[in-house]
């Protein structure tokens, strides 16, 4: 019997000519997250897809600093979906020691292949490797299936919150923090 080869998946370091893919990702999994339509979105959040494009490139091209990256999965050469790493920001964090998955976000359409285990594995890798102890990542509270996810890879809530607001104080989104060892 002859079987057919699985597709040729892998996670990398993400390329400034990547920023296409891994904005109109963000976007598609904006839409999923809030559920409003793609151009009820953009025109609400005042974002311009060609802009955010632009952002990606040039963020990829200078990162603020050596300790923050962006992941991305691939199917083949295809960008399925992205993870960010770097330095914990938050105010009890000692950015020395606390590094954070900043977001980790697959294409709606590519969910449940693994794409978001391989992510979230480098991740924890370059965090390790970048020389982090603890690991932290902000999820929506009403977001279960990301939170069982993150649960079932060893991440556990440790009692932080935040509530989230646009720059006119409207559409807040409530957030837990996880954590892990590394």
């Amino acid at each position: 019997m002859t079987q057919t080869p699985g597709p040729d998946v892998s996670v990398r370091v993400a390329w400034p000519a990547d920023g296409a893919a891994i904005a109109a990702i963000q976007l598609r999994g904006w839409q999923q997250r809030y559920g409003e339509p793609l151009a009820d979105l953009l025109e609400e959040r005042g974002l311009d897809p060609a802009l955010l494009e632009t952002a990606w490139r040039e963020s990829l091209a200078h990162p603020p600093e050596a300790r923050r990256r962006a992941l991305v999965a691939l199917v083949h050469d295809r960008v399925v979906g992205f993870a960010l790493t770097g330095p914990a920001a938050d105010p009890d964090a000692d950015p020395k020691v606390d590094g954070e998955l900043a977001e980790l976000t697959v294409d709606p359409e590519q969910t449940r292949q693994g794409h978001g285990s391989r992510l979230v594995q480098a991740g924890v890798d370059t965090l390790r490797a970048d020389g982090f102890t603890r690991a932290v990542t902000w999820v929506d509270a009403t977001d279960d299936v990301l939170r069982a996810f993150l649960a079932g890879s060893g991440w556990a809530p440790d009692s932080a919150s935040r509530e989230l607001a646009d720059e006119a104080g409207v559409g807040s989104v409530k957030q837990v923090r996880l954590h892990c060892a590394l």
